[in-house]
């Protein structure tokens, strides 16, 4: 199975690359500014939400954390990647289904498209974390290359996700709703404006861990902000939450995408 989607990857990959384009000439169409706003957006929800957290719920963000504004943006970088990019994907199929009718092309295109449209845009909006982190003053470590595995692995996490997503979406349109609730909480529970420890509740701290997309911002701001090197735990924990939910996503969408065409 895994044979066969790799062939028509390479088959469909210059579809591929259109269909990404073609979404960032929507996505910025128009607009003044054009790409320059996926560094703008994150440096002023950035602002916010540091202005919100460390003065008005002071008693909320991270004890300890010697530079939090970075810990933040880093924090909201990937969690809004993970969001956004699984939210495209879980429409992606409804919404190219009168080209999915006239054509043939591999359904799990779709999908991909958006979570590769999603990862390149959260590239651009890395340069909203280099520049916090020139404006604080944090060192840039040789280390921070690193954090492309974190990253790259949750990439392929979201993409399993996505595939996953994008299945039900076709059968059952709540999820649509569900997941935009869902999200909202995952957020509350990925620490991304402080840190575990301040609870002291071993149990709350317990289930902060569980939660992949903690383990995926921990291991970047590890690696990113810190100036450490990933551990073995963490290098296993990335790949296996981001093997086991694309083992997941092809299942799913090998198992449901002969159907699809009955109730788009």
């Amino acid at each position: 199975m895994l044979k066969l989607y790799v062939q028509d990857f390479l088959r469909y990959r210059y579809l591929l690359y259109n269909l990404i384009s073609r979404d960032f000439k929507l996505k910025y169409r128009r607009s003044v500014l054009g790409v320059a706003w996926s560094v703008l957006n994150p440096l002023m929800m950035c602002a916010v939400m540091f202005v919100i957290f460390n003065t008005l719920m002071a008693g909320m963000r991270g004890e300890g954390i010697e530079n939090f504004a970075v810990y933040l943006v880093i924090g909201q970088l990937l969690f809004n990647f993970f969001r956004e990019s699984t939210t495209m994907a879980m429409s992606s199929v409804m919404n190219n289904a009168m080209l999915l009718r006239k054509v043939y092309i591999p359904k799990y295109i779709f999908p991909l498209q958006k979570i590769c449209f999603g990862l390149v845009n959260c590239l651009f909006s890395f340069i909203a974390l280099i520049i916090v982190m020139l404006i604080t003053r944090a060192p840039l470590h040789p280390t921070i290359l690193l954090g492309l595995y974190p990253l790259l692995t949750l990439a392929v996490f979201s993409l399993g996700i996505g595939m996953v997503l994008s299945a039900l979406a076709v059968f059952f349109r709540d999820v649509i709703h569900l997941w935009e609730v869902f999200t909202t909480i995952l957020m509350w529970f990925s620490a991304i404006f402080y840190t575990p420890e301040q609870f002291g509740n071993a149990l709350l701290e317990g289930l902060i861990a569980l939660n992949p997309l903690y383990q995926y911002i921990t291991a970047f701001r590890d690696t990113v902000m810190y100036g450490q090197l990933l551990s073995g735990a963490q290098i296993l924990i990335c790949a296996a939450w981001a093997l086991v939910m694309l083992a997941l996503g092809l299942l799913v969408f090998k198992k449901t995408q002969d159907k699809f065409v009955l109730y788009m």
